[in-house]
């Protein structure tokens, strides 16, 4: 049994247990009974009132057993309900510590005070100081040093503190130094209410002296919980505390606690990683920060640690900082830079900046440009492709690092794209006995081929996700973006291959789509499967044709509805792109899909599904085009679905325990049914697992550690960076921010999933699944896998926003804005140039046809002028809508424009038109 099959009975397993849904795909082996679990003797604490929060430490070791609001003491941020299971050797807990040091010449030893507990010394408390220890026996046998560990009340927070003292006759070398960050994300054995009501993520800003941890519950409510350095403890490195099994051999910087689909697992604080650098991460990219050592002289000692405060909300988590004297940093429109996009950085600090420093050297540019009412604001300027290091100097000694990307400019970025995956992922004349030519498969850029075999079936099947999401991705490039020779391309995909073959053409189950069109018959197909071991066909991954002709997933359907709605629009939009059918045609094969979901699939379309927004899109357009009968079917089809939704405390399940993958469907139809409060509680749950950091890697981050298991070419539970989450949780957040721009934190969080969407694309084009977020990888996953899942976000939610904060000023997101003399002008460096959104005014200006090529506003009188650009073979005409978002906005009309089918129509020229949009 390979590594991920192990991964996935256990969570299958975990799954079953928790009773919260039943796993349709399971096999005989994962449906046995769970064995009782054993009984552990409960723990004796001390508990304490730090502030306004509740302690706990455990008797024997001292470290954190609870840690609960004071408002709220029935919830714990710590996994105290599983503090008896956890309570042996090789658990760790916040108090624990790992350090790897040696002598000049020596070789690395490891200490970790956790792996095998003796019993430590209890120092005097008092004062201040509500417990101390000496831990160094348990940190393990003949250590050079000796640590002391203290417990105390700063002002009100709790603290944590440790002296490390050079007890040796020579110089001390540590190269690790890390404090272990454990937090209740565990969801095993959780319902989904449960979970969202006991359990927290945690995510890390690796920005050095800036560094901080934020714990958010899963429920969006607050308080959410800072974790901050305490003295000179940078966050120089987020290390993962893998469970044994995977860690390499003799490591014991480990945790017992089982990995999987249902925990995360936990990390330190790595205050230094030189000696990670030198072992575990020699075969990594570049790390988030340079990895440094600290060497003792004998008798020296130096003190780290942390400590916590509580964040009202989410959304006060940067407020909370700042009151804490930690420099703040807010990037707008984010951390994701475009070369030919105008970016600022907004920093408020203790400490005046001294020194600005881009690592590659030159790669971006941030000068100071003025201040906005008690922040400094910096110029930014992409200069160089890729990740990007910029990294602040304090007057009193503190650095602060912001990790960039710079990226090519959007327009380029989506041709690169487009090119790519209808050239070199373009599979066609092979002779494929399992009919997917002409597709667009599965890229590996690792090997420079195509993954036309697979093991896990669906990722050389052209469907469910993994095999789905490069041909969905190239679709998606061309609703904004349609290039003939591509559009051709996906017209043959879809008639040729998708028809017919990956979906049932005609009959009872007209409309259905398979699982897979690859699969697993070495008697059929002897020569097909070469390339990888007999070992690894045994697994549940191989379907057999059987499995793969399954109608009944529906987290299927909506990559092939994407497929028929896009030409509808190309073919609507664009007049002589699409060739083989009329728009109608593709409109109807959209809505046929829809309702065979719901025959065919029932199970699974109780879930939200992800790209399920092109549902309400599909069903919008019926309306628009006049086609009651089936928009009225389909309306009857998904308000089923909401109604159900409906009923729910957190209406976003999934065949996952917990997943990001349901909220921006859920949040879609909640809205068009008018079902706001359960609108409200998908948008703050999103917030509670989508932060706003100074990293383009976690910034608008929606959470995933899973999926590189079944779209990834390295399979592990690991934080997924901009796996495609990202984006599609941007949806829901731009939708409530275009009802209530005075939330800027929505837009932020919006914007950061959305463009960090965009750093999974490579400078050919290629787009990976996601980014392995452990230092011992730090690489783009080689393989295309379920991108286009994420792309599919990105392209429906491309566009410029507007925004006249109150103490930023006039900002930008997705384009250049500028204000004088009572005018602001825009413009627009979106990928799309499609959609425009004025915040003060409350309008949301979309195009399905047309590129807007400037803007300008004027703030007294509500004036808005496009600029459009000039037309072009197939786009001899501008489809204009607008829409007022807030109470107070005014309707708009086009003056002249020809008003057809709820929007307006727009001759253009040779020549940029102007047009002009006023009150009705």
């Amino acid at each position: 049994m390979t590594r991920w099959h192990r991964g996935k009975v256990a969570f299958s397993a975990a799954l079953l247990a928790s009773g919260a849904i039943a796993l349709v795909a399971a096999t005989p082996a994962l449906v046995a009974q769970e064995p009782a679990k054993p009984q552990h003797k409960p723990i004796a604490t001390s508990e304490y009132r730090v502030g306004d929060l509740v302690v706990a430490l455990r008797a024997d070791t001292q470290t954190l057993a609870r840690l609960s609001p004071g408002a709220e003491p029935g919830f714990s941020f710590v996994p105290t309900a599983r503090e008896a299971e956890r309570a042996g050797d090789g658990y760790n807990h916040i108090g624990d510590l790992n350090l790897r040091v040696r002598a000049p010449g020596g070789a690395w030893r490891d200490f970790a005070s956790a792996q095998a507990r003796r019993p430590i010394r209890p120092l005097q408390a008092g004062g201040t100081t509500i417990a101390a220890a000496e831990i160094t026996a348990s940190m393990g046998s003949d250590a050079p040093f000796s640590v002391e560990r203290r417990w105390f009340d700063q002002k009100g927070q709790l603290a944590l503190s440790f002296r490390i003292a050079n007890t040796s006759d020579q110089p001390l070398e540590i190269g690790v130094l890390g404090m272990p960050m454990v937090f209740d994300n565990i969801i095993t054995d959780r319902n989904l209410d449960q979970a969202h009501s006991e359990a927290s993520f945690v995510d890390p800003n690796i920005g050095r002296d800036a560094g901080y941890l934020q714990v958010t519950r899963l429920n969006g409510k607050g308080p959410a919980l800072l974790v901050m350095p305490q003295g000179s403890s940078p966050l120089e490195a987020y290390q993962p505390l893998k469970n044994p099994r995977e860690a390499e051999a003799g490591s014991i910087f480990t945790d017992k606690s089982q990995r999987g689909q249902t925990s995360e697992g936990f990390y330190d604080w790595t205050v230094h990683s030189a000696g990670y650098a030198d072992r575990e991460w020699k075969k990594a990219g570049e790390q988030w920060n340079a990895p440094t050592s600290r060497t003792l002289r004998p008798g020296e000692s130096i003190d780290v640690g942390v400590h916590f405060a509580q964040a009202p909300t989410i959304r006060a988590i940067e407020p909370t900082l700042i009151a804490n004297k930690r420099p703040v940093a807010v990037g707008i429109p984010g951390y994701v830079v475009p070369m030919d996009q105008q970016a600022n950085l907004f920093v408020k600090a203790p400490s005046r900046i001294t020194s600005i420093e881009s690592y590659p050297a030159g790669a971006i540019e941030a000068v100071r440009a003025g201040d906005a009412k008690g922040w400094t604001r910096l110029s930014v300027r992409g200069r160089q492709w890729g990740r990007v290091r910029l990294t602040l100097g304090y007057a009193n000694g503190e650095k602060q690092t912001v990790s960039y990307f710079v990226t090519k400019p959007l327009e380029q970025t989506m041709a690169d794209l487009g090119r790519f995956s209808t050239t070199r992922q373009w599979y066609e004349g092979k002779d494929d006995p399992f009919g997917r030519s002409p597709a667009i498969l599965t890229y590996d850029n690792e090997a420079k081929k195509i993954v036309d075999v697979e093991p896990r079936a669906w990722i050389a099947g052209m469907s469910d996700e993994g095999g789905g999401g490069s041909w969905v991705a190239a679709t998606m490039k061309q609703l904004d973006n349609p290039d003939p020779a591509e559009v051709a391309k996906i017209e043959r995909l879809v008639n040729e291959t998708v028809v017919g073959r990956l979906q049932v053409a005609e009959g009872p189950h007209e409309g259905a789509v398979k699982k897979s069109l690859f699969y697993y018959d070495p008697a059929k197909f002897p020569g097909a499967y070469g390339g990888f071991d007999a070992d690894d066909w045994k697994s549940w991954t191989a379907w057999n044709e059987k499995a793969a002709g399954d109608l009944g997933r529906a987290y299927n359907y909506p990559h092939v509805a994407i497929g028929h709605w896009v030409l509808y629009r190309t073919a609507r939009n664009h007049p002589g792109l699409v060739k083989r059918h009329d728009w109608r045609w593709y409109l109807d094969k959209a809505y046929r899909t829809t309702v065979a979901m719901m025959r065919d699939a029932p199970y699974y379309a109780e879930f939200g599904l992800m790209e399920g927004d092109v549902f309400v899109d599909i069903l919008k357009d019926l309306k628009r085009e006049g086609l009651t009968a089936e928009a009225t079917e389909m309306e009857r089809l998904m308000k089923g679905r909401a109604d159900h939704w409906r009923t729910l405390q957190y209406p976003f399940g999934s065949e996952m325990p917990w997943d990001s993958t349901g909220q921006p469907e859920v949040y879609a139809w909640m809205r068009y049914f008018g079902y706001e409060p359960q609108a409200e509680v998908t948008r703050e749950v999103i917030l509670g697992y989508d932060p706003t950091i100074p990293s383009w890697a976690y910034n608008g981050n929606a959470r995933r550690y899973w999926d590189f298991l079944y779209g990834g070419k390295y399979s592990r539970i690991e934080r997924q960076i901009h796996h495609y989450g990202s984006t599609l949780n941007a949806v829901p957040l731009f939708d409530a921010f275009r009802r209530n721009p005075a939330d800027l934190h929505l837009l932020r969080v919006a914007y950061g999933g959305m463009m960090g969407g965009i750093t999974n694309i490579d400078q050919d084009g290629f787009s990976s699944a996601a980014f392995h977020a452990w230092p011992d990888m730090m690489k783009w996953d080689p393989y295309s896998g379920d991108y286009g899942m994420g792309f599919y976000g990105h392209a429906i939610a491309a566009a410029t926003y507007v925004v006249d904060d109150p103490t930023l000023g006039w900002l930008g997101f997705g384009g250049d804005v500028g204000a004088t003399r009572g005018k602001v002008s825009i413009t627009p460096r979106d990928g799309a140039r499609a959609r425009l959104f004025i915040a003060p005014a409350g309008q949301w200006i979309t195009m399905e046809a047309g590129k807007i090529a400037s803007a300008t506003y004027a703030p007294a009188t509500g004036r808005i002028e496009l600029t459009l650009d000039p037309a072009d073979a197939h786009t001899p005409h501008a489809r204009l809508f607008v829409e007022a978002t807030t109470p107070k906005a005014r309707q708009m009309t086009v003056p002249g424009a020809n008003a057809e089918r709820g929007g307006f129509t727009v001759p253009l020229d040779t020549k940029p038109v102007t047009v002009t949009l006023t009150p009705r």
